[in-house]
């Protein structure tokens, strides 16, 4: 169900928990690395954020 959600073309909104505390963020897949089981996310500014699957709970 999350991969389908990373399908999407343009912004999208991830809310994930990180060091037992809830984040959000906003940008455009960068990449996906299911070997490690990340997620790189690039937001406006240019900033790559990795996002562990595992801790991912809402996309939109």
């Amino acid at each position: 169900m999350i991969l389908k959600a990373l399908r999407k073309k343009g912004v999208i909104t991830i809310n994930y928990y990180q060091n037992g505390l809830l984040q959000t963020c906003k940008g455009r897949v960068n990449g996906l690395n299911l070997h490690d089981q990340t997620l790189s996310l690039e937001d406006e500014q240019h900033n790559i954020f990795s996002i562990r699957l595992s801790g991912i709970t809402e996309i939109h």
